[in-house]
């Protein structure tokens, strides 16, 4: 590893998206003689989180997958929707396992170094002025993952759900789970008259991730996910002896904050702090991979890096869906079960990719016409 001061570039944040910039610089021969730095005060030793996602065909991520489906069911306090998703695939991989391989691809690169330290200010001028808590460096561009003070104070101006959650990956003493089929969606179990449900991903017929999620403007205290976790597994997963080998918590804002407008010419802002997570989902898996592709284009025609990076027909959706939940937040069960009961999962994974046709986004809409959705259409406009 090479130990200079300057770099063409540093990147602020070895998480989901710090670490894919940095593997597709790396694996792009463009950049083959660039100085890069990745500094972050974690040296990502932990499974903090899973991602999950879903994707067509063989993917690059397909060696450190830890499990993936073809089928998944949503189940609300009427429904019972059963889901073939071919040709879709919905994959899960461990965070450890994506920083493990992550770290031992990069390392194998003289002109990229990892800096263990935290970031204290970053100043832009003729080049990027980065102050840790032990030094100084500099870089042309600086790839920023920090939610920052003046963002944290500025989103209560915005409409922002927070998908906040708590996941358990239990052992079981005998079969409790089908092992081909995920559940994405269980509305039956909830926290009064808000958006919470369940998540189920089988990794084998006795071992799982459960999850109690909410989708509101408030979060918990802790103990509040641990009894409905109890509840969910004894009541509706039938299961009374069981051990919790891992647990992972989270918390995602899912928002209208303009983001990309803390973009500058020299610092972009990537990963949630950069506006990656889908407004209406806080899915970011994906999104975040082809942010990061649009990025390398644009940095190898000598655009600026946040160039074109969002859809805006996209942005108004989520905001029209994220309208309705802050001000009718019980409505969340009813709007999933229209989305997948009235439209195909197919149709579903492309519009939530932002791929659909015009046709399929009328159809979606279409899907959710209610008196709630005229409100949040015209509030939005």
């Amino acid at each position: 590893m090479t130990n200079k001061q300057h770099y063409d570039y540093i990147i602020i944040g070895n998480g989901l998206a710090g670490l894919q910039l940095a593997l597709s610089l790396n694996n792009d021969s463009f950049f083959k003689n660039k100085q890069i730095a990745l500094i972050d005060p974690s040296t990502k030793t932990v499974n903090d989180k899973t991602w999950s996602f879903w994707e067509t065909d063989n993917g690059k991520w397909d060696a450190i997958t830890h499990q993936k489906w073809q089928k998944a069911k949503v189940i609300t306090s009427t429904k019972n929707i059963k889901l073939d998703l071919t040709p879709y695939t919905y994959k899960t991989i461990r965070a450890l396992d994506f920083y493990k391989d992550a770290k031992a691809q990069l390392n194998l690169n003289k002109n990229i170094s990892f800096i263990t330290e935290k970031v204290i200010t970053v100043t832009e001028g003729k080049t990027v002025l980065i102050n840790t808590t032990s030094n100084n460096y500099t870089a042309d561009h600086i790839f920023d993952s920090r939610i920052t003070e003046v963002i944290n104070t500025n989103l209560k101006d915005y409409i922002t759900i927070n998908q906040h959650f708590k996941g358990w990956v239990i052992k079981t003493e005998t079969d409790s789970f089908e092992t081909d089929t995920i559940t994405m969606m269980d509305y039956r179990l909830k926290d009064g008259n808000q958006t919470t449900f369940n998540y189920v991903l089988p990794f084998s017929k006795r071992e799982a991730l459960v999850e109690f999620t909410y989708f509101t403007e408030h979060t918990v205290n802790e103990a509040v996910y641990d009894s409905y976790l109890k509840q969910y597994i004894k009541e509706y997963l039938k299961i009374e002896n069981y051990q919790i080998i891992e647990t992972e918590m989270g918390q995602i804002p899912m928002t209208n904050f303009p983001f990309d407008k803390y973009n500058t010419a020299k610092i972009t802002k990537i990963g949630t702090a950069g506006g990656w997570v889908k407004g209406s989902t806080g899915y970011s898996f994906k999104h975040t991979e082809k942010k990061v592709a649009l990025i390398i284009k644009n940095l190898k025609k000598g655009r600026t890096p946040s160039n074109g990076l969002f859809k805006a027909k996209y942005k108004f959706y989520d905001k029209v869906f994220l309208k309705v939940l802050k001000d009718e937040n019980h409505k969340g069960e009813w709007i999933f079960e229209q989305f997948y009961a009235k439209n195909s999962i197919q149709t579903m994974f492309r519009f939530l990719d932002e791929d659909s046709t015009f046709k399929e986004e009328l159809q979606v809409m279409y899907s959710l016409f209610s008196w709630s959705f005229i409100k949040a259409f015209f509030k939005t406009l």
